[in-house]
């Protein structure tokens, strides 16, 4: 693949995206860039919750792992209909309720400044650490695909990557990633669909021969029954309806557009119609992937330039862009732009969210009196120092990469997520007052506690982040202000 086609590519694209930008970002205020002045149409923010869900790495490393792993993913997906019905009848009442610019305000209202900040705090943790594993995956593809053949380093692409996503949304904020989002889910699944069309067309199968031969291949195999594994169906079924409560319904940069919407009416519909629209298309995503399991297969030549990681399996994360770009042109073009449009989302809500979460929750700027124009000074100040810790944690990634990406992820989420979802869940199941003090250590400790026993007492896979939440509730009900009282 030519990488001065792949280069213009980049640019006429990130061109589309500025004026987007630019047309959606005139007239605005700090309101505007925290919560869209809760204008935003709700099913342009369920259309364009696909691509800010999926990201670079549902892109690559879904597809990809079908290869090692099969259709096993699968329940994990059935799963997100529990998860996202809790959110919409659950959470975004609550939400709406309270009138919320920032989510965790709820905690500070419910238990106290500790647990408020502590809630935060690991949004920012999580948050920063899962957007920066999505982002590397794809400067490291513009990196080895394109730029490295330019000479140019790592660090300058993952550096101009990023200033790219702070600038196009700087100004607009929520209101112009609603219209991002948008445009740029239109264009991965329309990549997702060419790859599939064209790949069938090298291997000369017709669109019935195509559903026959994946339904019939081993990679199709859904559930996986050995319980130790940490693809067990079971366990990935109730990691399926754990993680989005966690990973969306607490996570300020996806709530942060729900928010946005004019109503809670209208909140509910587009969380509703982004799960019916979401799992079709990570099934298209899956079937993709035994597409590509299959044609490597065929094509054997093609695993010495995918290569394996320090465990022996394939590198899942290089089997879309090899095969993409050992075919003509135009799949190779089609997979670029696909990737770029899922992978700027993910930067871009992350410097938003995280933004927003800072200002709000951190340095507490609705309390302050400040001008406008001072408020406007900070925020851009925050988004900067979050951008360069952002580009750090990127590097440091491309130094450590092994494991499929989507692993990566979902097992930090466990970690910071499960605490944060603890915190909630105590705080909506229960009445009780817990010592606000103790909310911090209890949340440090526990993911030390889960991750001693993930590593030598019982794999729990996706699900460990069920695990952590238990304990952090389990923490907080020891801490409570009835059974402190008793110790007195």
């Amino acid at each position: 693949m030519n990488a001065t086609i792949l280069l213009i590519t980049f640019f006429a694209y990130t061109a589309l995206l500025f004026f987007i930008a630019w047309a959606t970002s005139r007239k605005t205020d700090n309101q505007t860039f925290f919560t869209g002045n809760r204008k935003s149409n709700w099913f342009l923010v369920a259309y364009g919750m696909i691509g800010a869900s999926l990201s670079g790495v549902s892109f690559m490393s879904v597809p990809g792992n079908v290869y090692n792993e099969n259709f096993y993913y699968l329940p994990m997906l059935l799963g997100f209909i529990i998860g996202y019905g809790v959110i919409a009848f659950v959470l975004l009442p609550l939400y709406f309720r309270m009138n919320l610019t920032s989510i965790y305000t709820y905690l500070d209202k419910r238990f106290g400044n500790f647990s408020y900040k502590t809630g935060a705090s690991f949004f920012i943790l999580s948050r920063l650490l899962g957007a920066t594993v999505r982002t590397f995956l794809v400067v490291f593809v513009l990196y080895n695909f394109v730029f490295q053949h330019m000479n140019i380093p790592f660090s300058i692409v993952a550096i101009v990557f990023v200033t790219i996503a702070i600038l196009y949304t700087m100004r607009g904020g929520v209101k112009t990633i609603v219209w991002t989002d948008t445009m740029q889910t239109t264009f991965m699944i329309v990549a997702i669909v060419a790859a599939v069309v064209f790949i069938c067309n090298e291997l000369n199968w017709s669109f019935g021969e195509m559903f026959s031969n994946v339904f019939n291949d081993k990679h199709s195999d859904v559930f996986d029954s050995d319980w130790s594994s940490s693809r067990n169906w079971i366990k990935q079924f109730i990691s399926g309806a754990i993680v989005p409560i966690a990973m969306t319904g607490l996570d300020q940069a996806m709530m942060q557009k729900s928010l946005s919407c004019k109503n809670i009416g209208e909140a509910k519909k587009n969380v509703i119609t982004s799960v019916a629209m979401m799992i079709p298309v990570n099934i298209l995503f899956l079937t993709l992937g035994a597409i590509l399991a299959i044609y490597v297969g065929q094509n054997p030549h093609l695993l010495e330039l995918i290569g394996t990681n320090a465990a022996g399996n394939v590198e899942a994360d290089k089997i879309f862009p090899v095969v993409a770009f050992s075919l003509k042109n135009i799949v190779g073009i089609f997979f670029f732009v696909g990737l770029i449009s899922a992978a700027y989302p993910t930067c871009a809500n992350a410097l938003t969210s995280l933004t927003t979460s800072s200002c709000i929750d951190i340095i507490n700027m609705e309390k302050r009196e400040w001008d406008e124009k001072t408020k406007k000074l900070i925020r851009m100040i925050v988004m900067f120092l979050l951008a360069t810790l952002f580009i750090l944690l990127i590097l440091i990634f491309n130094d450590m990469k092994g494991d499929a990406v989507i692993n990566m992820v979902y097992q930090i989420a466990a970690y910071t997520y499960g605490p944060l979802l603890g915190l909630f869940m105590f705080g909506i199941m229960t009445k009780l007052k817990t010592l606000d003090k103790a909310v911090p250590f209890i949340c440090i400790v526990v993911p030390v506690i889960c991750f001693v026993i993930e590593k030598y007492i019982f794999s729990f896979g996706f699900s460990l982040i069920l695990l952590c939440a238990a304990l952090t509730f389990a923490g907080m009900l020891i801490f409570s202000k009835k059974n402190t009282d008793l110790l007195k």
